[in-house]
This record gives structure tokens, C-alpha cells and sequence, in this order.
């Protein structure tokens, strides 16, 4: 098997993006080059979803060509910010090479040429040069693409703790490149998949002094553009943005480019791509200064993998974005649902793997004007309890505050039935144990749904609390809730109990204490 087949290319596409979805703010605050307006992080997470995304929107049975083209065109078309279309063209360079052939050093090669010819004025201590670094690292590298990979990813950290060596505005405020950092992440995410590894780790060097805000002296305005335009009309746009303003970036290629540019007049700019071809998804941003107007009102969604919890979110008032167990919601979906709830708008994303996507949609609602705030809901349990305190006439801050409150202080629990051998927290495992999980752990191994959900609703109340929410699944035995319930009233009359049909498919219980 190609250690870069498709499944790979589509694990590392995800692996990178969650891993920068993590790392987001992060990256954001070593963010001083070209402007110091915080977002590289995000634009990088934001890149790398649009790929992940677009990989895995293809069916399982295409070949390697298409999967890489695939990869490609989803960071261009989803490009945002200076590094994010810097390292979507590293993207096209490495799918250039290993859509024909498996050579990951001839690739990293690649990608380093195309990122720096597509900047008009390369500067050192940034991302191209982590890029160069890795690319002149891995020729002298003559084991496999797996090996090919670590070499990257060490070299990619070794030329990221030089770069303040190279850029003195990085070395004055006391930060690596945050670009540079995205790519080690994104390179750590490539050794895991050639490997089959993978860690909850990541690792941003933090900055060693406080990195000043960004002023309005010659901030201008970033432009950027998708833009339909024969490969020959892309120099002279080239020298004419140029000669216009800097942090110049043109990518792509075969009729379709990604432009980036900051300029003093944002309109010239978009001339200049209207005489070159077809200018779309035009985003203009005042780098100095950015404001939140919103639209009149206020609301919440939820995201929900069941049509029981889509019910309960609903009738509580909630815009509701419905996902498949075990996957998580489609962004363009959940933007949608963010930009009919209001102007001001709280997100539950109510899974860990939801977080990411819901963040990536609230940073692009953001730039519409709409405030959104992602509370750090990872159970449904905990996105009911957030709900119940929902106020729509308190303050919009301090409704957050009180929903965070309220998701905080409720333990989350489920069973699953595990599908394969493994070691868990509480021990081995065997197909068709019934697993007891408390706050995400496996608790508890046992055979029978009835003895473990009871097992587990007692460690759970053990530590504290008022009130039991059951929530019962497609595949729950009829009874379960009520033989649940009636071993609670027998041991911890004092608590309160509230069951409902929340239709979920993989989990045949939910459980939250508060």
C-alpha cells in the first residue's frame, strides 16, 4: 500500500485541521507579520477545513490524482489571510508531484517553489522560509515517505525557532512566525498519518514578552479574491498590484487564482482583477479597525445527532444543525444556521469534534458583522443545561456567561458498546462489552446496559448534584429509562429526574448530573 494513499491524504487533511483548530488562538496571538491583526491561526485552520472538507466529500473509490487536485483546490478556494494562501499553494505544489508519483521529497520541493514564486516580495523569517528549510532537510533523506515526514516535521521546528533570528519585528515582540508554526502543526499531522499515529499534542512556542496591538498607521485594507482568469492576464495583474500596495500573494492556476493583497484604497484592486478577468467572493477587511454591527436580535444554535435532541433543542428556540453520530457538521450548514439566528448569537456545538467547525464558522459569521460566541459544550447533556438558562433579555455577555456556567457544572456521561478489542482507562475491552463513559473516560466494563448504567449514574451523583437527565437512543432496550429511574428513587430519593427520547444513534444512554 502507497504510504500516501487517498485515506491517507484525507487523514492528514483532517488530523491538520483539527490540530489547528486547537491551536487557533495560539497561533493567533505570535501573529505580528505582515499586520499584527491576530488572525493567522485562524485563517490557517480555517485553509486547512476547506481542504479536509472538500477531500472528504469524495467517494472512497477515486485514485490518488484526484484526491491530491481535490486537496488542492479545496485550500485555494478556502484560502483566507496571507498564510493561508501562502501555504495553499504549498498544497498545489506537493499535489502536483504525488498526484503522479509517491516521492514526498520531490514533492516538499515543490511546494517550497510555487510558495515563494507566488510572493511578490519574499520575506525571510516567515513561513517560506520554515518551507525552504524543510525542503533543503528532506533531500538528503533516503529512507520513506515516513521518514521523509519526520525529517520535515523536525526540520520544520528547528527553521521555526530561528525565524526571529531572521525577522527583527519577531525578534522585538518576542515570537516565532505564526505561520511558520501553522506549517510545523501541519506537518506533525502529515507524520501522523504516513505513520498511523496520532497525539492530542500540539506544540506553539508561546511568546516571551506581550505582543503589542496593532495601530492604524498605514494598516489599509486587506483584499482578497477568488478570480477566473486566463493564465496569461495574471503577470500584468501581478505588477499592478504590486506597484499598489504589499503582502502581495497570487495562487493557483488552469483558470482559477486566489489573490491577496494589502493596499491603502481597497477599489483599485479590485479594477485591477475586474481588467484581468472575473473577480468573486470579494472579502474586504479594515485592518485597523474591526467593528461588529450585527442584525437586530438574538439567538442560539445547536447542533444535534438525533431527532429526539433536534426536537428539544428546537423547542427551546434553537436554530438546530443536524449531524450523523460519529461525524461532525458541515460548515457551509452551520454558517447558514449562525446567520439566520440573529445578530448575536451563542453556538453549542455540544461534541469535541463539532468545536472546530463551529469556531471556523463563527470567525467568518464575525467578518459579516454578527457577534458569535462558541460555548465549550462537548455533550448534549451539557448543550441542554446551557440552554435551560438561556435569557434573551440579559446581556448578551453575561447570557454567555451564565450558559458556560450551567454547561460547566454538568457532568456528562454515555454508554457505547465497544466494537473491537483495546485497553481503556477501566481495563480491556472485548466486542459487545457495553463501555460506561464519565466526562469522555471509560468508568466501567460490563455486559449488561441495565448494571453499567446504573454503575455509572451512581459515580456520577456520587460527587454531587440536583438534578439527572437521561436521554435514550435508537438502540436503548425498551424499559431502560424507567429500570434506571426506579434504581435511582430506591438509592437517591433527594434527586431530581428528567428523561427524554433523544433518538441518538451509537449511544443507547446519555447521562448529565448538575
Amino acid at each position: 500500500m502507497e504510504v500516501l494513499d487517498p485515506p491517507r491524504v484525507r487523514r492528514w487533511a483532517r488530523l491538520a485541521a483539527d490540530a489547528l483548530g486547537k491551536a487557533r488562538a495560539e497561533i493567533d496571538a505570535l501573529n505580528v507579520f505582515p499586520v499584527a491583526d491576530g488572525d493567522t491561526g485562524t485563517n490557517l485552520h480555517l485553509t486547512m477545513l476547506s481542504a479536509a472538507e472538500a477531500v472528504e466529500a469524495l467517494p472512497d473509490d477515486v485514485d490518488a490524482a484526484v484526491v491530491w487536485q481535490t486537496l488542492a483546490y479545496g485550500a485555494l478556494v478556502g484560502a483566507r489571510g496571507n498564510s493561508g494562501v501562502i501555504v495553499s499553494q504549498a498544497l498545489r505544489g506537493l499535489a502536483e508531484v504525488l498526484k503522479d508519483q509517491a516521492d514526498l521529497r520531490a514533492g516538499l520541493g515543490r511546494a517550497a517553489f510555487l510558495a515563494r514564486e507566488a510572493v511578490a516580495r519574499p520575506v525571510e523569517g516567515t513561513v517560506l522560509s520554515v518551507l525552504a528549510a524543510v525542503a533543503r532537510a528532506v533531500q538528503d533523506e533516503r529512507g520513506g515517505p515516513a521518514e521523509v515526514a519526520r525529517r520535515a516535521a523536525v526540520a520544520a521546528r528547528a527553521a521555526l525557532r530561528h525565524t526571529p533570528e531572521q525577522l527583527d519585528v519577531l525578534a522585538r515582540s518576542g515570537v516565532v512566525d505564526a505561520g511558520g508554526a501553522g506549517l510545523a502543526i501541519i506537518l506533525d499531522a502529515l507524520v501522523a498519518a504516513v505513520t498511523d499515529s496520532y497525539s492530542e499534542r500540539y506544540d506553539v512556542p508561546a511568546p516571551t514578552s506581550r505582543v503589542s496591538p496593532m495601530t492604524e498607521v498605514g494598516a489599509g485594507y486587506e483584499v482578497m479574491y477568488l478570480l477566473d482568469a486566463d493564465d496569461s492576464a495574471v503577470a500584468g495583474l501581478r505588477a499592478e498590484l504590486d506597484a499598489m500596495g504589499d503582502s502581495l500573494v497570487v495562487v493557483g492556476g488552469e483558470g482559477l487564482w486566489n489573490v491577496h493583497v494589502h493596499v491603502d484604497e481597497a477599489g483599485p484592486a479590485i479594477e485591477a482583477g475586474l481588467r484581468a478577468g472575473r473577480p468573486h467572493r470579494i472579502r474586504i477587511t479594515y485592518l485597523a479597525e474591526r467593528t461588529h454591527r450585527g442584525d437586530a436580535g438574538r439567538g442560539v444554535v445547536a447542533v444535534a445527532a438525533g431527532e429526539g435532541i433536534a426536537a428539544l433543542f428546537e423547542q427551546c428556540g434553537a436554530v438546530v444543525v443536524r449531524r450523523t453520530p460519529g461525524t461532525r457538521p458541515a460548515l457551509p450548514e452551520l454558517l447558514a444556521a449562525i446567520r439566520r439566528a440573529g445578530g448575536e448569537v451563542a453556538v453549542l456545538p455540544n461534541d469535541e469534534g463539532s468545536r472546530s467547525v463551529a469556531a471556523a464558522a463563527a470567525q467568518i459569521a464575525r467578518e459579516d458583522g454578527v457577534v458569535v460566541s462558541v460555548l465549550p459544550t462537548r455533550a448534549t447533556v451539557q448543550g441542554l443545561a446551557a440552554l435551560a438558562v438561556h435569557d434573551p433579555l440579559r446581556r448578551f455577555d453575561d447570557d454567555v456567561v451564565a450558559m458556560t456556567d450551567a454547561a460547566g457544572h454538568t457532568r456528562h456521561g454515555h454508554l457505547a458498546i465497544a466494537d473491537r478489542e483495546a485497553v481503556t482507562s477501566a481495563g480491556v475491552c472485548r466486542p459487545g462489552d457495553v463501555l460506561g463513559l464519565i466526562d469522555g473516560d471509560v468508568s466501567v466494563i460490563g455486559r449488561a446496559l441495565d448494571d453499567v448504567a446504573a454503575l455509572v449514574v451512581d459515580r456520577m451523583v456520587a460527587g454531587g448534584g440536583e438534578l439527572v437527565t437521561l436521554v435514550t437512543g435508537a438502540d436503548a432496550p425498551e424499559g431502560l429509562a424507567d429500570r434506571l429511574a426506579g434504581h435511582l428513587r430506591g438509592a437517591r430519593p433527594d434527586l431530581d429526574l428528567v428523561v427524554y427520547d433523544g433518538e441518538q444513534g451509537g449511544y443507547p444512554l446519555l447521562i448529565g448530573v448538575e
